[in-house]
């Protein structure tokens, strides 16, 4: 579990979270999970930022750990 508040140009995107990284054993790998809280009713902006952000790092590092094979 990480928390991180950069400092925002908007305040609309200010927003302290906490990341969580959850790995578990499987019986072909390992299962990451990653949720982000923090986010307020008035933040959607930052909530889909975000939500669009994270789902490209993780097509990211698929295509990493896919390499690795």
């Amino acid at each position: 579990t990480s928390g991180w508040h950069p400092p925002p140009a908007d305040p609309a995107y200010d927003l302290p979270s906490v990341v969580a990284f959850t790995l578990t054993p499987t019986a072909t790998g390992t299962l990451l999970r990653m949720e982000q809280t923090g986010f307020r009713p008035e933040q959607k902006q930052a909530f889909g930022g975000a939500r669009h952000g994270w789902q490209e790092h993780f097509t990211n590092l698929e295509r990493v750990l896919a390499g690795m094979e």
